[in-house]
C-alpha cells in the first residue's frame, strides 16, 4: 500500500507544471516517505520539509521559475524573489 501511495505522488510530481506545484508535490512525497520510514508524524513533517525544500532548490537553481497566468498558460521567467 505504501509503495502505491509513493508511486501516485511521484507521478503527480512529474505532471506538475509550475515551480510551486513541483515544490508541493516534492513536499508530499517527502511526507509520505518520512512517515513510512519513521512511522511517526514527526518523521512525516521532517520528510515534507526536506522534500519540499530539495525540490524547490532543484527547480530554482538556474534562477528561472515557471508560472501559470490567468488563462492557464505556463511560462518561464526569472524568479520574482531573486
Amino acid at each position: 500500500m505504501r509503495a502505491l501511495i509513493i508511486a501516485v505522488l511521484a507521478a503527480a510530481t512529474l505532471t506538475a507544471c509550475t515551480t510551486a506545484e513541483k515544490t508541493a508535490s516534492g513536499a508530499g512525497i517527502g511526507a509520505v516517505v518520512g512517515g513510512a520510514v519513521t512511522n511517526s508524524a514527526g518523521g512525516a513533517v521532517v520528510g515534507a520539509l526536506i522534500g519540499g525544500f530539495g525540490t524547490y532548490l532543484a527547480e530554482t537553481g538556474d534562477g528561472m521559475c515557471q508560472y501559470r497566468n490567468s488563462r492557464g498558460q505556463v511560462y518561464t521567467a526569472r524568479c520574482h524573489w531573486l
